[in-house]
Parts: C-alpha cells; structure tokens; sequence
C-alpha cells in the first residue's frame, strides 16, 4: 500500500495517509481542534472586564477593548476554519461533524501528547498558551506552565495500518500540510474525481456565508488553496507572521507585559473559573460546578443557544432538500444565536459568582458537551420542526430570566433575539409540526 504524508519539517514526524479513512479521521481531528481553539479564545475575550466602571483607568480601557475586538477577530477566523474543514470533509463524502471532547484535554487522548487545550481567562498564561498552539512550524517554543508536562508520546502510525488513529504532530502548521500532503497521495493514487465524490451543494460558499475567505473546495487545486488559507492565517504567509494569528497574540502579550509592568496591579480580566452545571463527560478530573443559582440558569440557556449554533450548523452541511434561501436561514441563525445570544449570556455569566465555594471567583462558560452529539433525521420538516422548538424553548428561558433580578438586560436582549429567529425558523415548519400556541 502506497503511504502520503507530511515530511518532517522541522523534526516532527510523518503524518502517515494511506486511505480515505486515514484522511476523514484526520481532518475530524482538525475539526475538533479548531472548535476547541475557537472554544479557548472565546473564553479568554469573555472574561475580559468592560471599562472604568471595573477598576481600569481610560488608558487601560481602551486597550483592553481593543484586545477585544483582536480576540474576538481571531475567534471567527477559527470559525472560518472550521467551515473550511467541513468543506474538506464534505467534499470526499464525509458528512462534517461539530460534536468534540469536553475540557479540559491534557492527557493526548483525543490529540497529540504536545496538544493540550484548557479554559484560562485573559492573561499571560492563556497568551502563552496560544502562541504556543499558533507557532509557526520548526520554532521552539514552551507552552504556558500551567499546563505541565506533555504525555508520552505515541508511537509513529506505520504504513501497514489500515485503521485510522491519532497521530503525533507539535505544530498545527504541520498537521495541515500532512492533511495537504495526504490529498495529493489519494488523487495520486485514485485520481481526482474518486477523491473529490461529494455533492457541490453540501459546500460553504462565500454567497450563502457572507464571508469572501470561504472557499468551496471540488477538486485538489481547491483543497490545496483551503489548507493554505488555515495555516496563513494561523502561523503566517511564508514565515511572514506579523498579521497571522501568532503575531496578533504577540503583540498583545507585549504591550500586556508592558502594562503590567508600569501597574503591577493592573488585571484586565475577571477572576473566572470554568465553570459547568454538572460534571463534563469523557473528563476524569472533577471540574468546578456552578452552585450560584442565577449562575446556574445563565449557564443553562448559554449552553442552549451554543448547542443550538452547533445543530444549526450540522444541518446546513447535512442538508437534503433546502432552498438556497432555507440554507441562507441555517447559516444566518447560527452567527445570529452566536453573537447576539450565546456572546451576551457567557459574557453577562463572568460577572456571577460561581459559588461559595469559590469566594472571590465568578462563573465562566464551560463550552460543555452535554452528550455525544448526533444529527437530526434527513428529512427536511421534522429537522427545522425540532430546530424551532428548541429555539422556541430557549426564547421562553430568556424571557422568564429577564423577569428577575440577575442579568436581566442581557436576558432580554438574548430573549427577543431567540424569538426572532424562532419566528424566522417556523416559517419554514408545516404548521402541523408547530407546538400549540406557535
């Protein structure tokens, strides 16, 4: 059996792509990994604290919301990968997927020994931490202390194994370009149309996401251009990292070492814990509960809409009979869930306690995965009719909260913006598939 694979720049090892199989396994990895990334910086720009009214002076302020507003850009951009990864997958026939581990992932059970992911609030940890996942291939670097030693290292994928497993990689940059690598070896081997067998219609495109950096991928020139797109944005144009995502993360921990320096007191974030509702899945370690009630029902109905984002995005990948405009409403309700009601919920859930346990120390959005996340069925009217009803449900949890003295504006904001696109979904549902009252 003919074996393709990255080459092992910078002493990393050979990812070993001998089968489709291998390649679909792969690029699920990458999908996790770039949910989970995506997961890490959303946490960090959560956390960040609001203005003066918290403590900063004018001149911190307006730095901290500029760190924001970066975060929050990179944040998206992994969003970007993701989709671009979904295209990946979609285009050799494999349905994208957006379940993923819980956190934290430390141990090299899900990824390799050298790739631990964690929620840690803005901060010097959490800066180093994503430098060290965004380094450019071949520099060396440590990651944050608080992640401790790596894990053993697994043993090298030999080119005999038929079966996909985990392989070992340090840089992201250099799982991509074995992920690269590994397409030309099936196109080399199949040739392009056996590899490339998915429909066009199951791609993201620019049109339907609004977003000019999406690229369709149908045929290798096309995948090519989309794993370079990743590892661009993450690592660098050819060693030009300035702009990518190393060099924003850099940037920030320099002048925050800056700071910190002229203010020793100086802390631009919340003192977050990650917190859950219960014990997180697939994690052996206990994890921080939220024992705060208030802190507790925020976490719930951000936990709702953030599955909801997930189940809306599934669907668009997995669609059957959609219009161009029912995959424009996919698509527009889940950056909508995202941004106008996860985004206010976890960050107003910061400014909770977790609990007395934990004097001192507020609520942050655990990202937890509840339960092995699967799909709807094909069928298109019973998929939107449960897509409406949870979001009917979460409306309806944000409108009872806003009644209350916890977050009540952000309550309010995250409700009339889940009955919006609950509104927006049933237009879409037979009206005997509608729950009673609408």
């Amino acid at each position: 059996m003919g074996v393709g694979g990255g080459s092992a720049r910078g002493g990393e090892p050979e990812i070993v792509v001998g089968n489709r199989e291998h390649l679909w396994f792969l690029l699920t990895e990458a999908s996790q990994l770039e949910h989970m990334i995506m997961c890490q910086y959303l946490y960090a720009e959560f956390s960040l604290k609001s203005g003066i009214e918290e403590g900063l002076t004018p001149e911190q302020a307006d730095v901290v919301a500029r760190w924001r507003k970066t975060i929050r850009g990179i944040a998206v951009e992994e969003m970007l990968h993701m989709a671009l990864v979904a295209n990946l997958m979609a285009a050799i026939g494999a349905a994208p997927t957006f379940g993923r581990p819980n956190f934290p992932q430390r141990s090299g059970l899900y990824f390799p020994s050298t790739i631990r992911l964690d929620l840690l609030p803005f901060g010097e940890s959490a800066l180093r931490h994503a430098l060290f996942l965004e380094r450019p291939e071949g520099l060396q670097l440590q990651d944050a202390a608080d992640f401790g030693p790596a894990a053993p290292l697994q043993a090298p994928m030999a080119a005999w194994e038929t079966m996909p497993r985990p392989q070992e990689f340090a840089t992201v940059g250099h799982f991509y370009r074995g992920i690269a690598a590994g397409f030309d070896h099936l196109c080399d081997r199949l040739g392009e149309p056996a590899v490339f067998v998915g429909p066009p219609r199951a791609q993201a495109t620019p049109e339907l996401f609004r977003w000019p950096s999406i690229l369709a991928v149908t045929d290798l020139a096309s995948a090519r251009a989309a794993i370079e797109e990743i590892i661009e944005q993450g690592e660098g144009a050819q060693g030009d990292w300035r702009n990518a995502h190393y060099g924003r993360f850099l940037a920030i921990l320099e002048e925050y070492e800056d700071l910190r320096r002229r203010d020793p007191s100086f802390e631009p974030a919340r003192p977050v814990l990650p917190a859950h509702t219960r014990q997180p899945y697939g994690v052996v370690e206990p994890q921080v509960l939220v024992s705060d009630r208030k802190a507790a029902a925020v976490a719930e109905l951000a936990s709702i809409g953030y599955e909801l984002v997930l189940h809306l995005l599934t669907r668009y990948f997995t669609h059957t009979d959609e219009t161009d405009e029912q995959l424009g409403v996919l698509v527009g309700t889940a950056i909508g869930v995202m941004t106008q009601v996860v985004r206010p919920l976890a960050t107003a859930l910061t400014s909770l306690p977790v609990g007395p346990e934990h004097p001192g120390r507020t609520a942050g959005f655990g990202f937890g995965m509840y339960y092995t996340m699967s799909n709807y069925v094909p069928a298109r009217e019973p998929s939107w009719a449960l897509l409406h009803e949870r979001m009917r449900l979460l409306a309806h949890r944000c409108g009872e909260l806003a009644r209350t003295d916890c977050i009540p504006q952000a309550a309010a904001s995250a409700g009339a913006s889940a009955t919006h696109f609950a509104d927006t979904l049933a237009a879409h549902v037979p009206p005997s598939m509608l729950p009673r009252g609408g």
